[in-house]
């Protein structure tokens, strides 16, 4: 397949994503667990992006343009329910960065949020989640020191603005915290247990 349509794809399934997630937004339902529509179509899009990228390895900016890179990023993000997916993707980025074909940032992003899956600490504290005081904080991270001195070394901000940024973010979208946390953790786990990112 010509990669100028395989970019078009990528992109009309990000497109997707986004139109579906800006309408939980508006009927404030994006905050209330995970919605089954999203995660529907979370998964048809690991399908479709998995085939392109067996077609063509990880999609980089080389071989799809900077849009549909990053797109697919976003993507592998969203696709939660699919942990083998994630993580094969993981590798491929981080060949990619090695080779310095993608972004290190993008890599920090989604190695952290397999570790968050899994139940292990953060690299880079870009994870985020409503703690049972039902302030938005960051997952767990192994040392404050060592997670800001990576965040820098990959050109991000502080952790400490980054807390800032993501509670004012929150805000915008009219997120909340969960009614009652622990009923959420039961469920959150029961769910991690169910698509295999725990045991």
């Amino acid at each position: 397949m010509d990669t100028k349509i395989i970019a078009q794809k990528i992109i009309g399934l990000k497109n997707q994503d986004e139109k579906l997630r800006n309408e939980l937004i508006k009927s404030g339902n994006l905050s209330k667990g995970y919605n089954k529509e999203m995660e529907a179509l979370h998964n048809s899009n690991a399908k479709e992006l998995n085939q392109l990228i067996d077609e063509i390895g990880y999609p980089t900016k080389d071989k799809v343009g900077k849009e549909a890179s990053e797109a697919a990023w976003l993507i592998i993000q969203h696709t939660i329910s699919q942990p083998n997916f994630m993580r094969k993707c993981a590798k491929l980025l981080s060949e990619a960065v090695k080779q310095k074909k993608a972004n290190p940032i993008s890599l920090a992003y989604l190695t952290d949020r397999i570790a968050v899956f899994e139940g292990k600490p953060q690299r880079y504290g870009t994870q985020f989640d409503w703690n049972k005081n039902g302030d938005l904080r960051p997952n767990q991270y192994d040392d404050l020191i060592k997670v800001n001195k990576r965040r820098k070394s990959i050109g991000l901000n502080a952790l400490e603005e980054q807390i800032q940024v993501m509670q004012k973010r929150v805000e915008k979208e009219n997120q909340s915290p969960p009614i009652d946390f622990q009923e959420r953790k039961i469920e959150y786990d029961n769910w991690r247990k169910s698509v295999g990112w725990i045991k």
